[in-house]
């Protein structure tokens, strides 16, 4: 049997409504909210533990539901909610009437090592490899939904990592989940200054590629099938000058029409794929 929850001023429900609404609240528990089938299926990949899943009969499934506790760590307490309750905790009506309560990470760039791995000698392949990391850097983006974005791009590449350099809002936020459809489980992800991330790559031999204006050369010219970060920044602001002043090379997207600019995720996507594509070609 499992526990139901009918009152709105159960002390559960208005914690995770908490965790919803107040970063302040996710740091200080280390919890954070995750809703829907895909996301939790995602987190649970990723190897996010689920503290409590909330699920509304009416709308879930017992066969969904026994497929998620199949997943789910043992630990996980699984709650009945009423639909008044789904009504007020959710904020979309599709996400198949279940929310989670997750353990979040430490998101530090110690991380994110080893970002190299030596490939050993295979029968299809008799010579020992290198993978050179592709990561992508954002810095200070402001809008989660951006954010989401990116983490969709860099999840659709399959990068070795994604960095947000001054984050501006905790990537436990609901929207970020939410805009990168749960990418945030399935990349590697890690936050840190900008003074920190830089250190960071030069130590370990990566290559800085900055979209910028100033002293740049067009992004298709460069070479990025070696070690790689591509470093994007916001588009009112752009880079820092750090960025600029560490850069082993900027870069450019020569733009054909009125503007100098575009979206900061379709922007990362061009030079992502584009060092995708180089790396893919014999």
């Amino acid at each position: 049997m499992h526990k139901t929850i009918t009152s709105l001023q159960n002390p559960l429900i208005k914690q995770v409504a908490l965790l919803q609404e107040k970063s302040r609240e996710r740091r200080k528990t280390g919890l954070f909210v995750i809703e829907g089938q895909r996301e939790i299926s995602l987190a649970i990949k990723g190897g996010y533990l689920l503290k409590t899943l909330l699920f509304c009969s009416e709308i879930i499934s017992e066969e969904e539901i026994f497929v998620l506790k199949e997943s789910a760590n043992s630990e996980t307490e699984f709650i009945e909610i009423s639909s008044e309750i789904y009504e007020k905790l959710a904020y979309r009506s599709s996400t198949e009437g279940i929310i989670a309560v997750a353990n979040s990470k430490t998101l530090t760039l110690k991380n994110l090592l080893p970002t190299t791995r030596h490939q050993p000698p295979t029968t299809h392949n008799p010579l020992p490899t290198t993978h050179y990391p592709l990561i992508l850097i954002a810095e200070a983006p402001e809008k989660p939904g951006n954010i989401g974005a990116l983490l969709r791009t860099a999840d659709a590449a399959n990068v070795d990592a994604v960095i947000i350099a001054n984050p501006k809002t905790d990537m436990y936020n609901p929207n970020i989940i939410r805009s990168s459809v749960g990418c945030l489980f399935t990349n590697k992800v890690a936050t840190g200054s900008t003074s920190e991330i830089i250190s960071f790559l030069k130590e370990t031999n990566i290559n800085i590629y900055c979209a910028a204006l100033q002293a740049s050369v067009p992004y298709h010219t460069c070479d990025f099938k070696g070690s790689t970060a591509i470093v994007v920044g916001t588009e009112a602001i752009g880079l820092s000058e750090e960025w600029l002043q560490n850069s082993t090379q900027n870069i450019i997207i020569p733009m054909q029409g009125e503007i100098d600019s575009m979206n900061v995720s379709v922007a990362a996507g061009i030079l992502i794929f584009e060092a995708k594509r180089q790396r893919s070609a014999p």
